[in-house]
């Protein structure tokens, strides 16, 4: 198990709430792949690391983005440039490399592992959010690295108003994509998912779950699937949609 030492590099808030948080980790960075994540200690006031997915390893620095929703997250979020940070990963399985054009499907934080998928495949991709604060800072995060970004809020405040699910069927039809990566609530998952299984196509998904461990250990992120309980930190946290659905979308 690798762990590392890396010097904050800058930690923005681009959101209400929502960071984004750059650390130098040129050997993290190399052996990470789009999917995994990484566990990182908040400080020695805290006794479990927090779970946060891998959104950039270009440049040899790792970038995540996190949103500040309790005492962790919120000592995090103090945390300045030129500080040291223990981290511990690369975690868990990442996407499977696909050849032709891959769509990326995410809502929210969601968003964040897909960020690293759009840098490593050939890609597209479909954001959704609650508001145009929620999308706007994805949209320029996203915007060198695929061909096109499609963009729904739940509000309307931006772009299309709805839901990614709402967009996905008239997306499809125009494009022919070799496979789905998504990653967001489960609920927009299970919709993705039977939307592209309806198609026909290769779908992964990617679980938020809440991890004590991190390393399979405590089982507090266990999840059924079609081949029985499994682990998202350490069987996952990337999974073939029909695995973990079944078939079953409602």
């Amino acid at each position: 198990m690798n762990t590392f030492n890396a010097k904050i590099l800058s930690n923005e808030e681009v959101a209400a709430k929502i960071f984004r948080l750059t650390v130098d980790a040129p050997e993290l960075a190399q052996i990470s792949r789009a999917g995994q994540f990484i566990q990182v200690k908040i400080s020695d006031e805290f006794t479990l690391r927090r779970p946060l997915g891998i959104a950039s390893t270009a440049g040899g620095k790792i970038k995540i983005f996190y949103r500040a929703v309790g005492r962790g997250t919120e000592n995090l979020s103090k945390r300045r440039a030129g500080e040291s940070l223990n981290i511990l990963g690369a975690l868990g399985n990442g996407f499977t490399p696909r050849d032709g054009k891959i769509l990326l499907v995410g809502g929210g934080m969601g968003l964040a592992p897909l960020l690293c998928a759009a840098e490593q495949f050939n890609s597209d991709v479909l954001m959704g959010g609650r508001n145009r604060d929620e999308v706007i800072f994805w949209q320029e995060e996203f915007r060198p690295h695929v061909e096109e970004i499609f963009i729904t809020t739940d509000d309307g405040s931006y772009a299309k108003k709805g839901f990614v699910t709402d967009l996905l069927p008239e997306i499809l039809p125009a494009k022919n994509y070799s496979a789905i990566l998504t990653c967001g609530p489960e609920i927009m998952m299970r919709g993705v998912a039977k939307l592209v299984h309806e198609k026909n196509l290769p779908c992964q998904v990617s679980f938020e779950k809440r991890m004590a461990c991190g390393l399979g250990a405590c089982l507090s992120c266990s999840i059924d699937t079609v081949d029985g309980r499994r682990k998202v930190c350490k069987d996952g946290p990337v999974f073939d949609a029909q695995k973990v659905f079944g078939g079953k979308f409602a």
